[in-house]
């Protein structure tokens, strides 16, 4: 599996940008916890090789977190999948075949088992020849439906925060795409929301289910370096990794 350390991929972003978190998570729980971000594809809006640092630099503020990513959305196939506790995917499957019949079956076992995944944006197509994989995730893309609002601002409300994933987490404006074009029936908790402009409907920006043993959540967030850099928006994928590592989210000020 080709992997790059978070902190060797953040060299050249993390010049840019002010210093690292001063505030610390060491205190609450000492026990850290493996994140493997999964990018490498997507369609050609989403500039995945600049988001991906963004979002990486976000989940690693929680210092219990270990970050790595690949860019090799095959090695989701890899047995030692299973050694991390969550898994980010970060990619859509824009004109190529998805990893695969093997990657689908190790992706839905390690989850099963009792691993977190965390869907970012267009995540939700990442698989598109697996129709199983909207249970898995949730909801999927149907590329039928529109696809979203304009690229624009607009409000992300909370729906639920008494839930762990919802920690500190407060009404927020984003600039971003609302998605609309999810479908599916799985049983989801939706977490939070955005009225569209377009045809004045709700729709979630961020929802939670079980899989097996796994806890799973999913957010339609992030489709660029804006989006991403908003604190809420990082601090929602933090919290999304904690929650699903099986962690309990804190109220430091990582931003």
């Amino acid at each position: 599996m080709k992997y790059t350390s978070v902190f060797g991929a953040l060299v050249i972003f993390m010049a840019g940008c002010s210093s690292a978190p001063t505030d610390s998570v060491e205190d609450h729980e000492s026990q850290t916890k493996k994140v493997l971000i999964v990018t490498g594809i997507d369609y050609p809006g989403h500039k995945w090789k600049e988001t991906t640092p963004v979002l990486a630099k976000a989940i690693a503020a929680d210092k219990r977190l270990s970050v790595t990513i690949t860019e090799e959305p095959n090695d989701l196939r890899a047995d030692t999948l299973a050694d991390y506790d969550v898994i980010v995917l970060h990619f859509m499957d824009w004109e190529v075949s998805d990893p695969g019949p093997e990657a689908r079956a190790n992706l839905e076992r390690v989850v099963k088992s009792g691993k977190g995944l965390v869907l970012v944006h267009f995540a939700c197509g990442a698989f598109q020849e697996w129709p199983e994989f909207g249970e898995l995730a949730g909801r999927a893309w149907d590329p039928k439906l529109r696809g979203h609002d304009p690229h624009g601002k607009f409000t992300v409300r909370i729906t639920d925060n008494t839930h762990p994933a919802m920690n500190a987490m407060t009404q927020f404006e984003t600039v971003d795409e609302l998605y609309t074009c999810l479908a599916g029936k799985t049983p989801i908790k939706v977490l939070a929301q955005a009225r569209s402009k377009v045809d004045g409907k709700d729709y979630p920006m961020a929802f939670v289910l079980d899989y097996g043993k796994g806890r799973v959540f999913h957010s339609v967030l992030g489709h660029d370096i804006q989006a991403l850099a908003n604190p809420h928006v990082g601090r929602l994928f933090r919290n999304a990794c904690v929650w699903t590592a099986g962690l309990t989210p804190v109220s430091a000020n990582l931003n």
